[in-house]
């Protein structure tokens, strides 16, 4: 296949930017995918030390990728500790 996508370029080299975009993207969703699986606090690799991880949310501290308005460090807890 890499073979195939090298000979297409050499035949059309317009075709250069499709394929480095498409690799850019890929490389991106890639990247994200690992950020979800291993920075997540919903996700739990460790169920014998740490079984229900959404307890230990912090409510001071950003956990989405992007946010607007928010001024996370402002925030108050409002639920209670388990």
């Amino acid at each position: 296949m890499l073979f195939q996508i090298l000979s297409q370029t050499k035949k059309h080299p317009i075709l250069n930017p499709l394929f480095i975009f498409i690799g850019a993207e890929g490389t991106w969703a890639a990247l994200y995918i690992l950020r979800l699986a291993l920075f997540n606090p919903d996700v739990s690799w460790d169920r014998k030390n740490n079984p229900e991880p959404w307890n230990k949310w912090n409510s001071n501290v950003q956990y989405k990728f992007y946010s607007v308005n928010v001024d996370y460090s402002k925030l108050k807890k409002e639920s209670p500790d388990f």
